[in-house]
């Protein structure tokens, strides 16, 4: 591998005024009767050993000595997408249940302890995978090693009623505070209801229901630990300043013993697809402006379409320059925020446009400009530049990132979690660079066609208000803040 030769900040800065002069001269000098295709940029590899426990466990070790700190990053391969219908939210219930205590570490303890050492810690939950983050001084690694083997292999000791009720309820509460009583907060849930069919691993959200989590038994909530929480289904990156030989050691002390979890089967995910338009409908008595949103379904990360339909969503709604938001936001006025990207998970995605309106700017008007914009993209040529555009900001975006000692630790985690290549982002780029403007519409004529959702969203009782209420809707308002029904 090769390692810098200068400080994080000034190969950086090299790297990035090259690509930007270089692509710049490409696309000045570029014929324009030829596809773009730009040649790689010179990202810098992060520096890492791969390291595998003989449980399975694969460590990946960055050292980085420009700083006393270590950040650890502990990837589990599980998400709200390995979860079955009637058991959904188990996946983000542990990421709190993983702070409340395990054999050797009392309920409460684990972020005193953090905190104690002047540390940082978290977690998170996606479709796709959980991980669990400290970043502590250097020398406490040891201890935040320790901290992490021990709830991954005594957490169901303390594992009883009382215990799951209480977390049970916390993330209860979190859903009431982020999803249920946040305007419109049930959006994303009902988008991917919408997108994805019941059965589909990515119908649901990663909270979860309120039912289902009220049905789960402590079993149930056992079982899916035992499943998942297993060293053969975990990845730890841990990136600073440390010797690699003694975090070996220190691996082998804290992870070695844990016993390999059972094989795990994932799930099957059909790529999902809309035979017709679906259009739905949400009202909430809180808000006093409306939103739309509109959605295809797309592709994910096991497919290679999501390099070119990354780049659509930058050729919309990148800058100000960019056609949907030029055409909505400056040419129009009919929108103060405007954005599109393609959601890539693991086996499936999505590509979404959302829109928030200015005061009294019709929802069917800015419909009419989306459709007007996507068609151009679709049926006409695009040029150099703007594709040019995304990957010149794709690239420092990414260069920028390798600065950090925990950007370069999550890379390297979801990279080899996700594609087995602690360095695919390296390979992403790559591909990204090899995007061309007939790619960018070959995919938004392939993907942006008529099956979609279009969601409205509404003050409670202003129907009137939604795109083309002329068209039949289905109304998926929960019922505390319906007005009005299904047309």
């Amino acid at each position: 591998m090769t390692r810098f030769s200068q400080t994080a900040g000034q190969l950086v800065g090299v790297v990035i005024a090259g690509m930007i002069a270089a692509a710049a001269l490409q696309a000045q000098d570029a014929p324009k009767s030829q596809p773009l295709r730009t040649p790689p940029p010179d990202i810098p590899k992060i520096p890492y050993t791969r390291y595998v426990l003989p449980n399975g466990m694969v460590a990946l070790l960055n050292e980085d000595h420009s700083s006393p700190i270590v950040y650890t990053t502990l990837w589990y391969h599980v998400g709200s997408h390995n979860e079955a219908p009637g058991r959904t939210g188990f996946a983000h219930l542990f990421e709190h249940m993983m702070f409340e205590g395990s054999e050797n570490i009392d309920a409460g303890q684990h972020r005193i302890m953090i905190q104690s050492m002047g540390g940082s810690f978290n977690g998170s939950t996606t479709e796709d995978r959980t991980n669990y983050y400290e970043t502590v001084p250097s020398n406490q690694l040891e201890t935040a090693l320790w901290m992490e083997s021990d709830r991954m292999a005594t957490l169901l000791t303390r594992l009883d009623q009382a215990r799951l009720d209480a977390e049970r309820e916390i993330v209860k509460n979190e859903r009431r505070l982020r999803v249920d009583n946040q305007p419109f907060g049930v959006a994303n849930e009902v988008m991917v209801g919408s997108l994805f069919p019941a059965g589909n691993p990515y119908n649901w959200s990663v909270i979860g229901s309120m039912a289902d989590l009220s049905a789960a038994s402590v079993e149930d909530v056992k079982s899916f630990f035992r499943t998942y929480y297993a060293p053969n289904n975990a990845v730890i990156s841990i990136s600073g300043h440390f010797k690699t030989a003694n975090a070996k050691q220190l691996l082998d002390k804290y992870f070695g013993a844990i016993p390999r979890g059972p094989a795990i089967t994932r799930p099957k995910v059909t790529p999902a697809t809309l035979a017709a338009e679906k259009r739905i409908v949400l009202e909430d008595n809180r808000v006093r402006l409306p939103q739309i949103q509109i959605a295809w379904p797309t592709v994910g990360r096991d497919h290679p379409d999501r390099f070119a339909l990354r780049a659509l969503g930058s050729v919309l709604t990148l800058d100000r320059n960019a056609r949907l938001t030029k055409a909505l936001v400056y040419d129009r006025q009919l929108a103060t925020n405007v954005g599109s990207f393609n959601n890539s998970l693991e086996n499936a995605g999505y590509f979404i446009t959302f829109i928030t309106p200015r005061p009294n700017a019709s929802l069917t008007d800015i419909e009419h400009v989306v459709d007007s914009v996507v068609a151009s993209v679709a049926t006409a040529p695009l040029s150099i530049k703007e594709v040019q555009r995304f990957k010149n900001f794709n690239d420092v975006q990414t260069v920028t990132g390798l600065q950090f000692t925990q950007a370069k630790a999550e890379q390297l985690a979801d990279g080899e979690t996700m594609e087995k290549n602690p360095l695919s982002f390296v390979t992403d780029l790559t591909n990204y660079a090899a995007v061309t403007p007939a790619d960018v519409q070959r995919v938004a004529k392939k993907y942006l066609g008529t099956g979609r959702v279009v969601l409205s969203m509404v003050p409670a009782g202003k129907l009137d208000m939604i795109a083309k209420p002329n068209l039949p809707y289905t109304n998926v308002t929960p019922a505390a803040n319906k007005q009005g029904g299904d047309k």
